[in-house]
């Protein structure tokens, strides 16, 4: 077992181990159990399809060693998650070697019933189906006492069991009739009682057949995580200070070093352009199919494939910090988590197992009363043990769950958790973030426009200006910085400064107070600028900002009005055109004011009433709340640390991360992360959701019809031992065949 990560609730640690063994929904029971036993657990999440435990501890120092003991102890065996990730590489070929042992033995077996249905009358002798049968019984079959043992001792059940039971039951009939047949009235006449060899022989092989394909398949949906941990190259070339190569192993990388990355070799790390310039593949990482061009300042993502020019890179993130990592972590925990559908998986797992075995024994007893003999029954019986498939069951959200979060992840769309994949496609209000989200968020300053009486010039007033948002990040401070940059201006120094979130910023410039303020903190201070300016400003779609300078007295008195434009995302209009066909509703959430922010929702075809203005960064979560209210699902979706209170307050929260990057605070409130800034992806986010959703209540379907149809059929002598193993192994691949097609989903 590996401490694979740890949440950040003090005195709190999240634990990721491998559990071998498990084959069914009872196992995953039995598991969850045990290691909720464990002092100091506080909540366990098992996934039979990635035969992962997620566990949430007090943190103790040997706890790891405390849920080894507990999963041991419960019949499975706890394996370390790097052995985990060395069988998933295998060749699928790799386990078929008992599977071909068992098709060699049956097929001889099944012969004679071949030969019956083309008219030929013949049988092995007793011997030879004896010999053949005992290797698959004990040798092959060991698996199932092993597993089926443990249960009995646990006082619980599981599909092993079951298996064991039936198949020992059958191949226990057959020794008892081939005795009963040399000792009893027909001894030395020469006849052969039909023997039951072939269906224990035939069940074990169909089961270990039915596992491999499960295997299989399991690859296959795993290998969207396989396909990102590959992304990783395995050597550097570090640039020394004389700025010669020498490679190096990525392990030993640090920030801050410099780095060569020649033309097609894949980015070691997270850096920052230093030399060169490229085009770079993010392909794999976003979803982009485009080549993006880059040169110096440019962030880089690891993982991603330089094109054809040489660069240097200043590494900014290595290893767990570095978005490939947290890429694969974010997948990691969507598939090991429960999606809310399997409660009712669960609550039938408890109890399916000893369900069945009184179904069994009911069986038995009805066909003895109906005195149809204790072979007729005792076969009857085993067909009921063996058709009963709560491996099915076990299998049916969590693989879909794993194809749905993989294909996602490979089109630029990260599913965080199980509860957003099944709940996005409930939407039916989807709210946006204005600036970043739906617009470009590069505002620049159309106008600055002195007031009648100002005490300086305009140049002066964008001088003092750029003081004031001096080492801000804030998009309308660099549309600011920029401006005064472009005229070449000597900015003053900037003395105390204080900024007021969705207000504006205060400080000292010369000697004197000055401040940008929005509109509402003019109000609040009671200095309003011109009202028709004002108006003729936001017609054109206008952010507008107010120069004020205080006097000594501390009054303010306006001197100039700030213009802020930005533009629409090229492809926000034809997104929300998308939605609103979907039957969505759209809102758009902004810090604007009224006026500017309904002409920016009418260039984007938002309605003028779904746009909710001058709304502080601390106010968008009442906003989300309010749209909730009378049972309405809401998406939000931003792009920003002032975003996440929203977004964790939304049903689905969205986050936007443009080229890999975006905030963390955003990425770990929302439940869907974009991995570029693509908002066609919003939609895409809730078809995958709405197919995936799709799959898993298919296959619980297919899972409770196959046992809810085979079960009656077999305990009405319908289906003999062969056809249930056959049916019951073909209930768990088809599941699993049914989720994997979600892998050819296309935006």
């Amino acid at each position: 077992m590996e401490k694979l990560q740890f949440q950040q609730t003090p005195g709190t640690a999240t634990l990721d181990l491998s559990v071998g063994g498990m084959t069914c929904a009872s196992c995953v029971m039995r598991v969850e159990r045990a290691l909720k036993n464990v002092p100091g657990v506080q909540d366990v999440s098992v996934n039979l399809a990635t035969e992962s435990a997620r566990v949430v501890t007090s943190g103790d120092d040997d706890m790891d060693v405390r849920l080894r003991r507990a999963v041991r102890a419960a019949g499975y065996e706890p394996r370390a998650a790097s052995e985990a990730a060395d069988e998933a590489t295998l060749s699928p070929w790799a386990g078929f070697a008992p599977v071909a042992i068992g098709l060699a033995l049956s097929i001889p077996l099944m012969a004679p019933m071949l030969g019956d249905l083309i008219g030929l009358d013949w049988m092995l002798p007793p011997w030879v189906q004896l010999l053949l049968a005992t290797p698959v019984q004990f040798w092959l079959g060991a698996r199932f006492y092993r597993a089926g043992w443990h249960a009995v001792k646990a006082r619980t059940g599981n599909m092993d069991l079951l298996v064991a039971l039936g198949t020992s039951a059958a191949f226990g009939l057959s020794l008892w009739l081939w005795w009963r047949a040399t000792t009893g009235e027909h001894a030395g006449h020469g006849m052969v009682p039909h023997l039951y060899f072939e269906a224990s022989a035939v069940v074990i092989t169909l089961v270990l057949l039915g596992k491999w394909l499960e295997a299989c398949a399991k690859r296959q949906a795993t290998s969207a995580i396989r396909a990102l941990q590959q992304l990783r190259p395995e050597v550097a070339h570090l640039l020394d200070a004389r700025g010669k190569e020498s490679d190096v192993p990525l392990a030993e990388v640090m920030v801050g070093d410099r780095l060569a990355v020649r033309p097609g070799e894949r980015v070691p790390a997270d850096a920052k352009v230093v030399e060169g310039h490229s085009e770079v593949d993010e392909s794999m990482l976003t979803g982009e199919p485009l080549p993006v061009a880059k040169g110096p300042g440019d962030a880089l993502t690891g993982g991603a494939v330089n094109g054809d020019g040489r660069m240097v890179v200043e590494v900014s993130a290595v290893g767990a910090e570095s978005v490939l990592a947290r890429i694969i972590r974010l997948v990691e925990d969507a598939q090991a988590a429960k999606a809310p559908i399997q409660r009712l998986v669960d609550k039938v797992a408890a109890v399916f197992v000893p369900v069945v075995l009184l179904i069994a024994l009911a069986t038995f007893a009805g066909w003895m009363l109906a005195g149809a003999g204790i072979e007729t029954a005792l076969i009857h019986a085993v067909a009921v043990l063996v058709i009963a498939c709560p491996c099915a069951l076990g299998l049916a959200t969590p693989v879909a769950v794993m194809a749905g979060t993989g294909v996602a992840a490979r089109h630029g769309v990260l599913i965080k958790d199980a509860r957003a994949l099944e709940i996005a496609h409930r939407v039916d209000t989807v709210a946006f973030d204005k600036t970043g989200t739906l617009t470009i968020g590069r505002p620049v300053l159309t106008a600055l426009v002195p007031v009648a009486g100002a005490s300086a010039s305009q140049d002066q007033l964008l001088a003092t200006a750029a003081s004031l948002q001096g080492g801000s990040e804030h998009p309308l401070a660099k549309a600011v910085l920029s401006a005064a940059a472009q005229r070449n201006l000597q900015v003053p120094a900037l003395g105390a400064m204080q900024a007021s979130p969705g207000r504006g910023v205060r400080g000292e410039v010369e000697g004197v107070q000055w401040a940008i303020a929005s509109l509402r903190w003019c109000r609040e201070l009671d200095v309003m600028p011109n009202a028709e300016e004002v108006e003729r400003l936001q017609s054109q779609g206008a952010t507008v900002s107010a120069l004020l300078r205080f006097d000594e007295a501390g009054a303010a008195q306006v001197q100039a009005l700030l213009a802020f434009a930005d533009e629409p995302k090229p492809q926000a209009a034809e997104a929300i055109r998308t939605l609103r066909a979907r039957g969505l509703r759209v809102v758009m959430i902004s810090g604007d004011n009224l006026r500017a922010a309904q002409a920016m929702a009418a260039r984007l075809g938002i309605a003028a009433e779904d746009v909710r203005a001058d709304v502080l960064p601390a106010d968008k979560a009442a906003q989300v709340a309010a749209l909730r209210s009378n049972g309405h699902v809401v998406a939000m979706v931003g792009d920003g640390a002032n975003d996440a209170p929203a977004l964790a307050a939304a049903d689905v929260g969205i986050a936007m991360a443009p080229s890999g990057g975006g905030t963390d605070v955003a990425m770990e409130a929302a439940g869907i992360t974009l991995m570029r800034g693509d908002l066609a992806l919003v939609a895409q986010a809730f078809e995958l959701s709405g197919r995936t959703v799709a799959k898993i209540r298919q296959n619980l379907f297919w899972a409770f019809a196959y046992n809810v149809a085979g079960i009656p059929l077999a305990a009405f002598g319908l289906l003999s031992p062969v056809v249930a193993g056959a049916a019951m192994a073909l209930s768990s691949v088809s599941v699993m065949a049914n989720a994997l097609l979600l892998r050819r989903w296309k935006p």
